[in-house]
This record gives C-alpha cells, structure tokens and sequence, in this order.
C-alpha cells in the first residue's frame, strides 16, 4: 500500500481542473479533485511542489494520519489553496482503500442511509417566460427540485442566469468563469433586487403550485440587515432554503438575520474548515452547509463537519456546481448517501467534453443521484482525452456599484 507515484493533471475540457493521481506500488491508482475555481494554477503548484514529494513511500491507508500531516506540518494552515490540496489527497487515498476493499466507498462509511440522493436543478431566466420555460425543461430532464435565479431590471448582468450574455458565448450559469486574461465586470444595485425577487417567487409559485422545492442563491451580496428584510419577504413563497444571503466570514451576522425571519438558510460553499461553521452550527443560524469535499479537506473533514452539525439538527447541502469535477461530485454522492443527515445535493450537468475526460458510474434518474456500485469512488481519468485539453486562463466576474464602488459578486 506504499505511494509510489503522485501525478497532477490540469486539463480543460469546457472549464480548467485539477486532478491528483495517486499510485500504489501494486498499481492501484486513485483520483481526487483539486479544482479551485479561477486560481487552478495555484492548487496544481502547491500539489506539484509541495505535497506530492511528501507522499511518496507513504503508506496509503493512513488517511487520518495523511490528513493531519499535510494540515499541520505546514504551520500555515487553512486556505482555499491547501484545503483543496489536502482535499485532492484525501479523495484520492479513499478511492484506493474502497477499491482494495473490492466495494463502493459508501459501504466503507456504514453502508446507505436511503436508495437514492435528491437533487436539485438550476432555473434561470430574463424574463418570467424563460423562468418558467427553464423550469419545465429542468423537470423533464428529472429535476424535483429548482433553484431559482432571474435578472434584475436595469441590470446588465446577474450571477446564475444562463441566457444572458457572456464574453466567451458559453451559457453562463454552465460555468461563469469566462476565458480571457482580465475577469468580466458585472454590475448591481442591491435595492433593485430586493424590489423584483418577491416578486418573481410570487409569479413560479402562482403557476407551478405548492409543492415543487424552490431554492435561491443571493451569492453574498446583502448586508445582514439586507438579508433579513429578504429572508421575511419571501416567506410566503415557502423556500426550501435562502442561499448565502450575506457574507458569513462574520458569524455573528446571521444572529441578526435568524431573529427576523424563519426562511431556512444555507451558507457555506465558500468555506474551508470546521473554524468557518463553529458559531453558525452552535447557535443552529443556518440549516444547510453548503461546502464542498473539494475545497474543504476532502471526506474526512466534510464528514466530521456533518457530524457536528447533525447535533444540531443541520443537514448537508453539498456544492456541486460544474467547477467540481466529476471525481470531486462522486466524493459527495458517497458521503450523501450513507450520513444520516443528508438535506439535498447540489447537481449541474457537465459538458460532453468533459464527461469523455472523466468516464462515471455514477447516474440520475427520476431526481435521484446515486454514487454507483463500482469499487472506489467510481471515476476514471482518461489522460489521453485529458491532454487534448490544455489550460486555459479563466476568471469569474467582479461586481461594481453604480458608483464605481466594488461589491460582492
């Protein structure tokens, strides 16, 4: 079980990842996903020039014992940088151990918790013609559950909305990260958007009833007194959850947005480490968390952070837009299916590119994802495929007020 190859592959089919390679000395390979979201470079290097000299001859079922190496050993610890470093190694060093144990890597965490993972889709539109259009499309392909996003009157250009224009032409809520060598400017006008999204909940609930889960992301750009007055707007729409509503590097904050309204909330994607939640789960402000296995540690940590909130009620609602990877969206399925409070997952359909790049067992079906029943974690790098695709510089978009003023994007 020693470690004798540690590999980085940066490729970009449809958008830029980042994946680990690691090798055994009897030839059992395992994947992690080290993809970071506009600073890829950034995770490959620490990977290449750090970490992987570090690995080889290491004994590869020590994944604890990994684990706390690569966190402490290098004083420096957390980041978005070295969490998804350590991330990759975790994921990579689980698929091996499940794949010598001949099973899934579920079965290796206690077996499944329920026979299938609910997802949810992203509706998007202009107008409310192409809202409601995007949302019988999603339910077609399977979706049981939406989250919503529209644009905002007076607005050029806002997060999540697939029809609206971008520099590349790529659909944008596909990957909003554009390829070109400066990131996009946006603009906003929080005012505006706290006018018009009561308003578009209003109409999706008029014309597709009670029952149907809507979810909204306000992607960190609301004070917290902003995101109170919006959490209580939308009550009477019965949200499955309000996402990131303001920026929650401050936990406190949520205190003031939890007195005023009963939305349940879900705040995390950005998040890294436990340290993150520790105020929000103890004080049980939030309902979901909301991070991923790629940029918070891999499974080993993802699990003890789900632990924890499952004291308080809590329940995941992992990341999984298309800047994870598939082996990064297979980690998840595996820890969705088999903790006992899974809340719902996350689920963007990845390019045809990108899916002959990484080959998957696993599938949806009828709104449901499942992991599959292949040993490990069920996804296989096609390097050939991979080198076809070489890196291509790509950043997210910023966000400027009318003012000039840079805002949250």
């Amino acid at each position: 079980m020693r470690i004798r190859a540690a590999d980085v592959i940066v490729t970009s089919p449809d958008r830029n990842f980042v994946t680990l390679k690691l090798t055994t000395e009897d030839g059992v390979t395992g994947l992690g996903d080290a993809t970071l979201n506009g600073r890829e470079l950034s995770v490959a290097s620490y990977l290449s020039d750090h970490v992987a000299p570090l690995l080889i001859d290491r004994d590869a079922g020590r994944i604890e014992d990994t684990w706390q190496f690569l966190y402490r050993s290098a004083y420096w610890r957390r980041g978005p940088v070295t969490m998804a470093a350590i991330a990759a190694v975790d994921v990579a060093l689980w698929d091996i151990k499940a794949k010598m144990a001949g099973m899934p890597l579920y079965q290796l965490f206690g077996g499944a918790s329920r026979n299938g993972i609910q997802a949810y889709g992203h509706a998007s539109g202009r107008t409310t013609e192409e809202l409601f259009d995007s949302i019988r499309a999603h339910r077609e392909q399977g979706y049981t559950a939406m989250r919503i996003q529209t644009a905002v009157p007076g607005l050029k250009a806002v997060y999540g909305v697939a029809s609206q224009p971008s520099v590349d032409g790529k659909r944008y809520d596909y990957e909003p990260a554009q390829r070109q060598a400066f990131p996009p400017e946006e603009d906003w006008d929080t005012r505006a958007y706290l006018r018009h999204l009561p308003t578009v909940f209003e109409s999706v609930r008029n014309e597709f009833g009670p029952e149907l889960p809507l979810l909204h992301d306000g992607h960190h750009r609301m004070t917290p007194i902003q995101a109170a007055k919006l959490g209580k707007a939308l009550e009477p729409y019965d949200l499955f959850w309000l996402e990131d509503c303001t920026p929650a590097e401050n936990q406190a904050a949520l205190r003031l947005v939890r007195q005023h309204t009963t939305t349940p909330l879900a705040i995390g994607e950005i998040f890294n480490t436990v340290w993150d939640y520790q105020t929000l789960i103890q004080e049980q402000l939030i309902d979901y968390v909301r991070s991923a296995v790629t940029h918070t540690g891999g499974i080993t940590a993802m699990r003890k952070i789900l632990d924890f909130a499952a004291q308080y009620q809590i329940k995941s609602g992992i990341h999984g837009p298309t800047d994870i990877s598939p082996v990064g969206m297979a980690a998840a399925l595996h820890l969705d299916l088999a903790i006992h409070n899974f809340g719902i997952q996350e689920y963007m359909r990845h390019g045809t590119a990108t899916n002959e790049v990484f080959q998957q067992t696993f599938t949806f079906q009828n709104g449901y994802l499942h992991p599959g029943e292949q040993p490990g974690i069920g996804v296989t790098l096609d390097e050939e495929a991979a080198a076809r695709h070489p890196y291509a510089p790509a950043y997210l978009p910023f966000n400027r007020l009318a003012d000039g003023t840079i805002h949250d994007w």
